[in-house]
């Protein structure tokens, strides 16, 4: 593609342009909370100059642009059940964050590459959506994370599933030269090396070898639409990736995988039986009584008081006080799943309810009147409180072993 064959309605937009295997591929580096850019967008499509369209969306973040309603066929015992509630609840922080966005400046986050999906198939060009999946994404972030990054951004999601407070200008200005999800990431848990790995660099090799798998034709004229944050990093991907693109996109997408020595359950199970045995040795079974009494009761009161705060049925309180003591020794007893699994039993989430779920969450008060915000704000707000009773209780009982 030469110099002279680019669509005037692209004339001044930030522009990558790479030509590999006879593909010709422009890339164009949008703003998300740009009406400019929704308009370039929409007048390349016009142009004719494009037989393809690329966009930064995986099929679920596409999905949610294009068809908000397919929300509601969400099974949510299941996703509970299958240790997914913190994904969903992190993706509602997002969304929340993103509405607070879209509030301020009058335009939907994303907006720009709606309008290519949407455009791409009204036209009938072939539409590839080339991002990573987000909850892969957020899975691989979060284990670059050290232990204090990830308490903040945990608690930065938990509060920003609660708190609706204007976005900064810093922030803004930040955004229109980045990337929705590293600004987001970002909100909840600061900026750092880690994050802009996983979250910029890994999804510009992902996008480029996406790219390259789609086996298009010599000749194929490809229009990208990309945040600008990854303009320069998929353009060198795209040109310079080596080997095989399916190989890159199996290594992109792998999950990380923990020590199978399950090293903080035992450190805790070590504390509680050496508190034990610290009362023991001082006043018999009377003081060493007293010591598991005092982690079952702070451990408990942390999580059914976190339940209460999310407006928890009294049996979802119940049955996070009864799971808190145990959560540190079993993952599978944790006790925001076990009370969001009640919540969800208790007062089962209507059809209606996630019809509502975007709208009801635009507001503080609504994510305790919808009953699926409101069981991820259990899991979350119930996980919260647990935790925090759990390292009180343990410095305490460190405290008296040292």
């Amino acid at each position: 593609m030469d110099a002279h064959s680019l669509p005037a309605a692209l004339a001044g937009q930030p522009l990558a342009r790479v030509e590999r295997e006879g593909v010709h591929y422009t890339l164009l580096g949008t703003a998300h909370v740009s009406k400019e850019s929704v308009e370039a967008v929409q007048a390349a499509l016009e142009s004719g100059a494009f037989d393809v369209v690329a966009v930064e969306l995986d099929p679920a973040r596409h999905r949610a642009l294009v068809a908000p309603e397919a929300l509601a066929s969400i099974d949510l015992v299941a996703a509970i059940k299958s240790g997914k509630a913190g994904l969903l609840a992190a993706n509602l922080a997002l969304a929340a964050y993103q509405r607070r966005l879209s509030e301020q400046l009058g335009i939907e986050p994303g907006a720009e590459l709606k309008a290519a999906a949407v455009g791409a198939t009204a036209r009938g060009l072939r539409l590839l959506l080339v991002d990573r999946d987000i909850g892969t994404t957020f899975r691989r972030a979060w284990a670059r994370l050290g232990f204090w990054k990830r308490a903040m951004l945990g608690a930065g999601i938990a509060t920003g599933l609660v708190v609706d407070e204007r976005v900064d200008d810093t922030a803004i200005e930040k955004l229109k030269q980045g990337d929705v999800l590293e600004a987001s990431f970002a909100e909840f848990a600061g900026t750092s090396p880690e994050l802009y790995e996983s979250v910029i660099a890994e999804r510009d090799r992902y996008m480029a070898a996406k790219l390259r798998a789609a086996a298009l034709p010599a000749g194929s004229r490809v229009l990208a639409v990309v945040g600008a944050g990854h303009l320069a990093g998929l353009a060198q991907a795209l040109e310079h990736g080596e080997g095989t693109p399916e190989a890159e996109i199996a290594s992109l997408e792998a999950l990380p995988q923990g020590s199978r020595i399950p090293w903080f359950t035992l450190l805790l199970a070590a504390l509680l039986l050496g508190g034990f045995a610290w009362g023991w040795q001082q006043g018999g079974i009377e003081t060493g009584g007293a010591v598991l009494l005092h982690w079952v009761l702070v451990t408990a009161a942390g999580g059914a008081l976190g339940c209460l705060a999310a407006g928890g049925h009294p049996l979802s309180i119940l049955a996070a006080a009864a799971a808190s003591p145990l959560t540190p020794l079993h993952p599978a007893l944790g006790s925001g799943t076990v009370s969001a699994l009640v919540e969800a039993w208790v007062r089962s989430p209507g059809y209606a309810d996630f019809l509502a779920l975007r709208e009801d969450t635009r507001r503080l008060g609504g994510w305790w009147r919808n009953r699926v915000a409101r069981t991820l704000l259990n899991f979350f707000l119930t996980s919260l409180g647990t935790a925090l009773a759990v390292w009180v209780a343990g410095a305490g009982m460190l405290a008296k072993l040292l």
